[in-house]
């Protein structure tokens, strides 16, 4: 599933191409809103929450509406100039927004959603402080992640109503770094200010750059601590990297560390 910073660099793309610019054309390819057409407004801006996805258009008639979107596993979002051929199977389009320059098309998105503006709350207020976010509380994500201290911690930073924008990358990475084995409860996590910060860092980071690295190194083998790394050594004690499921049932997530840099939990 992307993660926060490539929510944020997509939110930034349809942002600068749309922003301004009155819809010549609308196609949502979802059931529950194929007969909408929102021709004749005007993209007034895109932003992220988390991972979701917030277009704010602005009718003729002075409706405000919300095109949210969600990539869940698959989805991204593309621009092209009119008449460029896409990149991506026509079939796996959700939806397309057309402008005089610009044609943004929605592939394989896992939520299409259109709400009045006002609503926005209903779809975004269960998250947590976005570690992206121009509203960004450190205070307020630790007490959060604080609330249940008996929580494995990859669990509580994969958790979106704690802190949003970590996805399962993130949290494998973060957990290595600060050397804490991802069942480790979230109240024998030494040092957690100092993690989340490294959280909002990595992201920070990484929202500038199509490719994403938490070692500092671009290079394609390189760029991750041990994340779908597992048996290979670990890059700082030599150490197989060990990969196994975590979290509850039926929707589990691989988890990976090095069990010499990050020692299981005493039972």
């Amino acid at each position: 599933m992307p993660e926060g910073d490539t929510v944020y660099r997509a939110a930034r793309l349809l942002d600068r191409s749309l922003s301004g610019h009155r819809l010549t054309a609308t196609d949502f390819r979802v059931p529950q809103h194929a007969t909408a057409d929102l021709t004749g407004a005007t993209v007034v801006q895109t932003v992220s929450r988390g991972k979701h996805l917030l277009t704010r258009i602005a009718g003729p008639d002075a409706e405000r509406w919300t095109l949210h979107t969600h990539l869940k596993m698959e989805g991204s979002w593309r621009v092209y100039e009119p008449g460029r051929p896409w990149r991506r199977p026509a079939h796996q389009a959700r939806v397309v927004l057309r402008t005089e320059g610009a044609v943004a098309v929605g592939f394989s998105l896992g939520i299409v959603e259109l709400i009045p503006t006002d609503g926005e709350d209903d779809v975004v207020g269960h998250l947590g402080p976005d570690l992206l976010g121009p509203d960004w509380d450190e205070d307020e994500a630790l007490r959060r992640l604080t609330e249940d201290p008996a929580r494995p911690i990859v669990e509580a930073l994969l958790d979106q109503t704690r802190l949003a924008g970590i996805g399962n990358m993130y949290a494998a990475e973060l957990c290595f770094v600060a050397g804490v084995h991802p069942a480790t409860p979230v109240g024998d996590v030494a040092g957690l200010p100092r993690l989340v910060r490294r959280a909002r860092q990595m992201l920070d980071l990484n929202k500038e750059r199509a490719v994403q690295s938490t070692t500092g190194d671009l290079r394609e083998r390189e760029r991750m601590w041990v994340y779908r790394r597992d048996r290979s050594p670990c890059r700082r004690c030599g150490t197989p990297i060990v990969v196994a499921q975590r979290g509850p049932a039926g929707r589990e997530r691989a988890s990976y560390w090095c069990p010499a840099c990050q020692p299981a939990p005493a039972t």
